[in-house]
């Protein structure tokens, strides 16, 4: 994805100092009362929880749209393991652009890194399987690109980003189409017209919506959706290898693993952007 980075932090910046209303001057006051112009100083990005580290290759490029001539000394790099005490960073420039790119860089890293922990944990719970975590579209609006960027980190997978580049038929496309057979020849149809060739996945409730979609064809993948384990594993059987599968709905961590040792390819987990918590970390001046 050909993703605009220098934009989004110019217009996460500007919700900072900028009053829409124009009853109020623009600019960080709180540092333009107190701050001398020009002074410089250093700051440190302090680890306060254990986790995954995510966010440090954003957090320069955040230091440096806000002021170039800040400089940027990393110190622990995306994915590291940390603990309580360790630093990730340091920073040193003027202070007011120093202050000015604080609140986002803790926001976007220790909003990443929560979810970056939050996956690894799943990926360890599967360790020894063939199967992988994948994320789903449960994302904020607007912040997408950055949280499966976390789960990147953390271990995971991405599903896909958006409607545009996968063909995902869930319940109620099938429904409102008049049934799964229906369904898959209408795409089949679509991608031809189109000139398409998107991967195509799609979700089935019970064995005999499996095996519906394996005499029709013309898939990529098949979900199972709210199956449980063992239903899942006589349904990975069924399958044979001839699509790729996959495991969705109310996965947990201390699920996960029944559900990976049933031989499903992939396991899609939408807590890990709608409910990860954020880890503590804090930038102090030194």
């Amino acid at each position: 994805m050909n993703y605009n980075i220098d934009k989004f932090i110019d217009e996460a910046l500007a919700e900072d100092v900028v009053d829409y209303t124009g009853k109020i001057p623009s600019g960080d006051h709180s540092s333009l009362a107190c701050i001398p112009t020009a002074k410089e100083g250093k700051a440190k990005l302090l680890c306060k929880a254990e986790g995954i580290l995510a966010g440090v290759e954003l957090a320069e490029l955040i230091c440096k749209r806000v002021d170039p001539t800040l400089r940027f000394e990393s110190i622990l790099a995306d994915g590291a393991s940390i603990k309580k005490g360790d630093i990730a960073f340091h920073l040193f420039g003027e202070v007011k652009s120093i202050l000015r790119a604080e609140r986002l860089v803790l926001n976007f890293m220790q909003r990443m890194s929560g979810i970056a922990t939050h996956t690894s944990k799943f990926v360890a719970a599967i360790d020894g399987t063939n199967a992988k975590i994948l994320d789903t579209r449960k994302t904020t609006p607007n912040l997408r690109y950055f949280e499966k960027w976390a789960v990147r980190i953390g271990g995971g997978h991405n599903h896909r980003f958006g409607l545009y580049d996968m063909i995902m038929l869930k319940d109620n496309h099938i429904d409102f189409c008049g049934g799964i057979e229906k369904a898959i020849k209408a795409v089949k149809d679509y991608q031809q017209k189109n000139n398409l060739n998107l991967p195509v996945e799609i979700e089935t409730r019970s064995l005999k919506d499996v095996e519906e979609v394996l005499n029709t064809g013309s898939i990529t993948r098949i979900m199972f959706d709210n199956f449980t384990p063992e239903l899942m594993k006589q349904a990975v059987a069924l399958v044979n290898q001839q699509f790729e599968t996959e495991a969705s709905g109310g996965i947990t961590l201390d699920t996960v693993r029944s559900f990976a040792d049933t031989g499903v390819d992939c396991i899609s987990v939408g807590a890990l952007t709608h409910s990860s918590v954020s880890l503590d970390l804090s930038l102090k001046a030194f």
